[in-house]
């Protein structure tokens, strides 16, 4: 049988929606929390093991008690094997848990002679979980943070089901090193981008369910973001309010009109006027629920992502209540085909990841558009 241990942090992604640009800290949590965000963390951890139910059989489960992996797997009628665990913060809410109580079921979980070790967070936790873990242990992460530019996560929760069955049912799966990468939250919350290389984990080796590491540089020619940004410009209408996603190809939109940008957030804007600045989730839901609403997204480039990376804000109920058939995805070609063509989403909502596969128009110019196929 496989021996998997899972590790939940269950405040990772909280910010996300506030539009906070992370987690990390607890005045950022404090503040998440104030905002109405409540984690999602459980939700997606419960997509994998649902994902795994038919091999109960070969899959030996360890984790540790409460929030950071017990409950989700009692709510999912998983048998698991519980290890004593006591919060090294001694703080007596199960859900404020801290780096340190990461380390420290990291650490717990690997004297058990685990073969995979299955966490869910963000580069935060993979940050944590570097620090913890013997360099000759197999990882996996379950994506669920804001900042995710590591390449030791699968592509969503279902993605890192496909690789734990892959391994449960004894077929073979090379281990390679994927890069641990964390980014300044203070600087990112000031629209400056400034990751660094942490370290390396050794993750199994699915391409097709593996997220790679995110690219930074600005592969896009000053050219190419003008004129997309025009040809986006020409398409607005004066009765509909729009939501600018993050990215310098959007940000060259709001330049464009003369409005200040959040880089890194999700601007609103009606009439070439800006009505709020980095929104979080619940002032995006009242806009969608007030009027008519676009939303004009890019793509992460070297990933591909276009919904479920650093644009939580942007929450199944909001593109629901926008609707799907109102989303402007902008990207350049040479972006677009170092990525094959390829675009992915993880939304957290499964049904909603469903209905946003297939092929999408990607503007990619004036009067300039290319058809893109999308995955979950």
């Amino acid at each position: 049988m496989l021996r998997l241990g899972l590790v939940v942090n269950p405040l990772a992604g909280i910010g996300g929606p506030a539009g906070l640009k992370g987690s990390d800290g607890e005045q950022i949590v404090k503040e998440a929390l104030a905002r109405g965000s409540t984690s999602r963390v459980a939700d997606r951890v419960a997509i994998t093991l649902r994902a795994l139910q038919l091999l109960k059989g070969n899959i030996k489960l360890l984790t540790v008690p409460g929030s950071m992996g017990a409950d989700v797997c009692e709510a999912e009628a998983w048998p698991v094997e519980i290890v004593d665990f006591r919060s090294a913060s001694g703080n007596s809410d199960q859900n404020l848990t801290t780096p340190e109580d990461t380390r420290l079921a990291v650490k717990k979980l690997q004297r058990e002679g685990i073969d995979l070790l299955l966490f869910a967070g963000g580069d935060g936790t993979a940050r944590d979980v570097f620090d913890a873990v013997d360099q000759r242990q197999a990882v996996l992460g379950i994506p669920c943070g804001v900042k995710m530019h590591s390449g030791v996560f699968a592509n969503n929760p279902a993605s890192a089901a496909k690789i734990v069955e892959e391994m449960a049912l004894g077929r073979l799966v090379t281990v390679t090193q994927g890069e641990v990468r964390d980014i300044d939250e203070g600087s990112f919350r000031d629209g400056l981008v400034r990751t660094r290389y942490y370290g390396e984990l050794r993750v199994p080796e699915e391409l097709r369910y593996m997220q790679q590491v995110k690219n930074a540089g600005k592969e896009v020619e000053a050219l190419v973001v003008e004129e997309i940004a025009a040809e986006i410009i020409g398409r607005f209408d004066p009765d509909t309010t729009y939501f600018i996603g993050s990215g310098s190809t959007t940000a060259r939109i709001m330049s464009q009109l003369g409005l200040n940008n959040t880089l890194l957030g999700i601007d609103v804007i009606r009439k070439n006027t800006l009505l709020l600045n980095d929104a979080h989730e619940a002032q995006l839901f009242e806009f969608s629920r007030a009027g008519d609403c676009n939303i004009v997204i890019t793509v992460i480039g070297g990933q591909g992502h276009i919904l479920g990376r650093g644009n939580q804000q942007l929450s199944p109920r909001v593109l629901k209540e926008v609707g799907l058939e109102n989303l402007l995805v902008v990207a350049s070609k040479s972006k677009l085909e170092a990525l094959n063509s390829r675009l992915k989403v993880d939304t957290g909502d499964t049904e909603l990841d469903q209905a946003l596969t297939g092929y999408i128009q990607v503007i990619t110019g004036y009067e300039d558009a290319v058809l893109c196929r999308v995955d979950c």
